[in-house]
C-alpha cells in the first residue's frame, strides 16, 4: 500500500475480529478524540450510507477530514466479489493513504484476512509503522477470533492494542489479556444510541490511551 502521508501523522488501522464487532463507531470515537482524519480505502455496499458517511456524522470536531474511499462498490460482500460482481479488480497498489497534518485513522473492512483480490487481503494495507487496533466483541468463538487476529499481527511486527465492544464478559476478556499481553484501550458498551455526546464521552474517556499508541 503506497503511503504518501506526512510522515509526521500518525496513521492508527482499525481491524476487527469480524464484522459487525463495531469497528466504525470505534473508528468514530478515535477519530473524535486525536481530531484525527477518516479514510476507509475499501467500502463494499450501503454506498448512500457509507461507513464514512456515519463516522462523519457522529463526530463533532471541526479539525477532522473524510476523506473519499479508494473503492466505493455496490454490493455488500467480501470486496473481491463485489469488485468482481462491479467489473473490477482492487489492486493494493492504487490505493494512496491522503496527505495530512492531522493523525489518520484507516477502517479496514471485516477482519484482517478478508480477501481484495486473489492474492491480496485488507492485511497487505497495513504498513509497518501503522499503530493497529483490533475492535473485539463476545460471542461464540470470539476468543478463537481474537486470539488468531492478535498472534498474526504480533508475529507480522505490530503491537496492537483492543476495544472491547459490547456487555463486558469477563472470563473471555481475561484469558485474551492474559494470552496476548496487548494493551486495552477500553470498552465501548451496548448503548441504546451513539450520537455524537456519547461518541465524545467515550473519546475523553480514551484520549490517554490512545496518545500513548
Amino acid at each position: 500500500m503506497s503511503d504518501r502521508a506526512i510522515t509526521n501523522s500518525k496513521k492508527i488501522f482499525i481491524t476487527g475480529i469480524g464484522t459487525d464487532v463495531g469497528k466504525t463507531v470505534a473508528s468514530a470515537i478515535v477519530v473524535e478524540a486525536l481530531q484525527a482524519d477518516y479514510f476507509k480505502p475499501v467500502q463494499a455496499g450501503d454506498l448512500s450510507c457509507s461507513d464514512t458517511d456515519k463516522v462523519k456524522e457522529l463526530v463533532s470536531n471541526t479539525n477532522s477530514k473524510f476523506h473519499s474511499n479508494s473503492y466505493a462498490l455496490e454490493t455488500p460482500m467480501s470486496p473481491h466479489a463485489a469488485a468482481e460482481i462491479d467489473g473490477t479488480t482492487i489492486n493494493i497498489d492504487t490505493i494512496k493513504v491522503p496527505k495530512t497534518k492531522n493523525d489518520i485513522v484507516i477502517e479496514g473492512a471485516g477482519g484482517l484476512l478478508v480477501p481484495l483480490n486473489e492474492e491480496d487481503t485488507i492485511l497487505d494495507l497495513i504498513n509497518s509503522d501503522y499503530k493497529v487496533i483490533v475492535v473485539s466483541r463476545h460471542y461464540l468463538g470470539s476468543i478463537n477470533h481474537t486470539l488468531m487476529t492478535i498472534k498474526l499481527l504480533q508475529e507480522k511486527g505490530f503491537d496492537p492494542a483492543i476495544i472491547f465492544s459490547g456487555d463486558e464478559h469477563v472470563t473471555t476478556e481475561d484469558i485474551i489479556k492474559k494470552m496476548t499481553k496487548a494493551r486495552v484501550i477500553g470498552r465501548i458498551d451496548d448503548e441504546p444510541y451513539f450520537d455524537t455526546m456519547v461518541i465524545k464521552e467515550y473519546a475523553d474517556l480514551f484520549r490517554y490511551r490512545l496518545e500513548e499508541l
